[in-house]
Parts: C-alpha cells; structure tokens; sequence
C-alpha cells in the first residue's frame, strides 16, 4: 500500500490521508474562499501521484488548474515557509477534459442512458 497522502498542513498540524481509506465518502464544506477547492486540487493530485485516476466534475473550471504548473510568488513563498515547507516544486498534471458539448475538450461517447 502507498505511503499516507498528505492532504494539509499547518505551522503544528499535518493532515493525513491513507490511500486505502480514500474510496470513503466524503464531505468538503466551507464558505467562500476557505479552500475547499485547494483541498478538491491537492486530493486529485495526490491520488494522480500513486497513479489512481481521478474523475472530478468541475462545473465552474475551477479545478483544471491542476493540469499546468504553479507558479511562484511572494505570497506563495511566504506562505510555504510559514507552513514549513521547503522542497515545494510546481508541476503539472496529467488531465483530460471531457465537454459534454464537444466544443472545448475531449467530447463525451456516452448518453445518459448509456450510463444505466
């Protein structure tokens, strides 16, 4: 079994996740600008790592930046020494995005009724 994730940290916390315990429910709430994203983003990059795939409805776009590089910034910088940080790379992520429509991505083959 794969070494347990790391999901979050803070100056005293680290938060863990055991790969075998990932096809649990779960439940992300909070306000806006809380995280919850970050957290959706840092969940199907850490499961893409272990080479698990990830399908994640995205609505919105708001989790599709896991498929460029980060960038560096003061903020991030700052951010990463005071959560102890010190290897952080950017790097990208395999993804596919499949458009419903076909217009944008990778266009769905399948209807609703062949889903069951």
């Amino acid at each position: 079994m794969s070494e347990p994730l790391l999901i979050a940290r803070t100056p005293d916390t680290e938060l863990f996740l055991l790969p075998g315990m990932a096809n649990r429910h779960g439940l992300i709430t909070g306000a806006t600008g809380t995280g919850k994203t970050v957290t959706l983003q840092k969940l199907a990059e850490s499961l893409s790592e272990i080479g698990v795939p990830v399908f994640m409805a995205d609505v919105k776009g708001d989790l599709t930046g896991v498929a460029q590089a980060g960038t560096v910034s003061e903020k991030l910088l700052a951010r990463l020494k005071n959560i102890g940080v010190n290897d952080w790379q950017p790097h990208a992520n395999p993804v596919v995005v499949w458009d419903i429509f076909g217009e944008k991505g990778h266009p769905v083959r399948a209807t609703v009724s062949d889903l069951g």
